[in-house]
């Protein structure tokens, strides 16, 4: 029977198992000759750029085959002794933070089996007397459960949870989203923190898919109340993106590798980003065109008809119904034919059709390869029966089911309006030839620029002279141009920090952050002219351009198209709508295609519009902002 102690540590391995107490292994040794030590890793607040906390992570000896932490826990598991050593690290990490004497929060890893374990082992009292002697208070003590293997008993969890809440001290949840941890762990612990993994986080700037979900998380923590902690912060641009989607911390080497002694400041790296307001340019989702596109439309609620329906009485049903184009053929409430109108009474109205196959039933006059569509159709589908050589589909429209069962009829008409208006809805969020984004993503973009507070110059680019090379060459060479303006827009912009936006036919939207804007648009100008050269043929390159008819129908000469760009710059607090800053960066299109340069910029007014001020100052060409 070991005597008592009044060193903590003592205390401490006296509770654990005999196999550490007593065991021969490596790990078991290092434990009882503590010669396990801490790192510590910042936290940063992504608003203030302020170090938030710290996490402490365990090592082994220096320069020995159990200095990495995985290393550890893997013969933690050879040992059998995997609790009581993840226990040893809790308390080593408070003991050293107790040591370094460090302001803020401590993060400290621990597994859910071993921290049931531990608050059994001695309750939240014992814990607190153990804080107390080392000079911690509670409220700075977060415990991140790692779920090292998957909750035995969620039960056990959640009062060993409540014992710490009582006592004051916080919890976080580890690597959310890597596969292990769970929405049902996230709403029975009720963490203040939620760590979201590192998955999420890498690249984060490059891959749209991860920034929904991320807003994903996002809504849920609204939902609990709880803080989102980025892991794995590398570069630059995903920590813009971070702060801009509003995530409160971050952690990664970027911010601060893990050190012997706590930080004082993030890194110098990561305080220019955070220091550096100019807004993000997030990645752009592409929209497909949505399912279920056919809720929407007003389907034909038309009578059916069945095998043993003669065909008397499907005439007789037309008759009734002037404007049916067509009737479905069901079998309970599964359609399985379909007979056209046109087609149907033509036979009917032959000689002798009536007195020979009136009171037949009326499946040899029916279609039994109809074109079915269930409302929540994808809408390749629908474009499947428009580009079909099979034209009948058009002429007798389609079924409508709902989970297979009969609803109504479609007609081509409602075919080709479902699959346009989907079409251009999509096209408002990213256009289908350039693929850049379109009218609703410009509109979010400014209104983020807008809220940020940050000047800002917004730049709407057009094509001049583009209809006539468009109906001399035909469209297809008219899209080779469209898709030349945007690669080069592209390609003169800072993607970190300039958004391009695809308005729509030769409409471009830039939203510059970059200082040296003006020399960008004089680069796009002047390489758009250089290369839309290349599209006209030899002949049109030699006359500098072509012979076509102008919008009155008459023929003149229309020389290479060229770009124009209408700057305008806009102040913090020049405007309150996304729409405003477009009106403005029309009125500089509209002067600068007056211009000699095809550049021209608009000053802002120094408040919003509706202030009372005067109007903003003429225009300016790019030569005289040059000069």
């Amino acid at each position: 029977m070991p005597e008592p102690t009044n060193d903590p540590r003592q205390r401490v391995l006296a509770a654990l198992s005999p196999a550490l107490r007593q065991g021969q292994g490596p790990l078991a040794q290092i434990i009882r000759e503590d010669r396990l030590h801490c790192v510590f890793q910042p936290l940063g607040d992504l608003q203030s750029g302020h170090v938030y906390a710290h996490e402490a992570l365990i090592r082994g000896p220096v320069g020995t085959s159990l200095h990495r932490p995985d290393a550890l826990l893997d013969m933690a598991r050879c040992e059998r002794i995997l609790t009581d050593f993840e226990l040893v690290c809790v308390f080593t990490a408070l003991q050293h933070w107790a040591q370094v004497r460090s302001p803020g929060r401590l993060f400290v890893n621990i597994s859910a089996d071993a921290l049931v374990h531990g608050v059994n082992l001695c309750g939240s009292n014992l814990l607190l007397q153990t804080l107390r002697s080392l000079g911690l208070p509670p409220r700075m003590v977060v415990f991140e459960i790692t779920e090292h293997e998957r909750v035995t008993d969620m039960t056990a969890l959640r009062e060993a949870v409540q014992h710490l809440h009582r006592a004051g001290m916080r919890l976080a949840l580890d690597d959310f989203g890597d596969g292990r941890s769970s929405l049902r762990l996230w709403s029975e612990v009720k963490p203040e923190y939620v760590k979201i993994d590192k998955y999420f986080i890498a690249e984060l700037a490059e891959h749209p898919e991860s920034l929904q979900m991320l807003r994903a998380i996002k809504g849920i923590a609204e939902i609990f109340g709880t803080q989102l902690v980025a892991e794995g912060i590398e570069t630059a641009e995903d920590l813009r993106a971070l702060r801009d989607l509003d995530i409160a911390y971050g952690q990664g080497w970027l911010l601060g590798r893990p050190a012997l002694q706590p930080r004082a400041k993030l890194e110098a790296g990561a305080l220019e980003v955070l220091q550096d307001r100019r807004v993000a340019v997030l990645p752009q989702l592409e929209q497909s065109i949505r399912p279920g596109i056919l809720r929407g439309l007003q389907v034909v609620q038309a009578p059916t008809v069945t095998p043993a329906t003669t065909n008397d009485e499907v005439a007789q049903l037309f008759m009734q119904h002037n404007a049916l184009h067509a009737l479905c053929l069901v079998e309970g409430a599964r359609p399985v034919a379909l007979i056209n109108r046109h087609d149907f009474l033509n036979h009917y109205a032959a000689l002798y059709f009536r007195e020979v196959h009136g009171r037949k039933p009326c499946t040899t006059l029916a279609n039994h390869a109809p074109r079915i569509v269930e409302l929540d159709c994808d809408v390749n589908q629908l474009i499947g029966i428009l580009t079909s050589q099979d034209q009948r589909y058009l002429s007798d429209g389609f079924i409508v089911t709902d989970n297979g069962r009969y609803v109504g009829l479609g007609t081509g008409d409602q075919l080709v309006r479902a699959v346009t208006e989907s079409r251009i809805e999509a096209a408002r969020h990213a256009n289908p030839l350039t693929f850049l984004p379109g009218n609703i993503p410009i509109s979010m973009h400014i209104e983020r620029l807008l809220a940020s507070g940050n000047p800002f110059v917004a730049c709407y680019a057009d094509l001049n002279d583009f209809k006539p090379f468009n109906d001399h060459y035909g469209y297809w060479r008219g899209d080779e141009m469209i898709r030349l303006a945007a690669r080069l827009v592209v390609a003169h912009c800072d993607a970190r920090r300039d958004f391009v936006g695809h308005v729509g036919g030769d409409d471009f939207v830039v939203l510059f952050q970059s200082d040296d804007w003006l020399l960008r648009c004089q680069a796009i100008a002047d390489a758009f002219a250089h290369e839309a050269r290349l599209l006209y043929d030899e002949a049109g390159r030699k006359a500098g351009g072509i012979h076509a008819e102008d919008r009155h129908g008459v023929q003149r000469f229309f020389p290479c198209t060229s770009l124009s760009l209408g700057v305008a710059q806009i102040l913090p607090g020049s405007f309150r709508h996304p729409e405003e800053v477009a009106n403005l960066a029309a009125r500089a299109k509209h002067e600068a295609k007056q211009s000699r340069s095809g550049i021209a910029v608009l000053p802002c007014p120094a408040t919003a519009p509706d202030s009372g001020l005067a109007a903003p100052a003429p225009p300016q060409t790019a030569d005289a902002l040059v000069a």
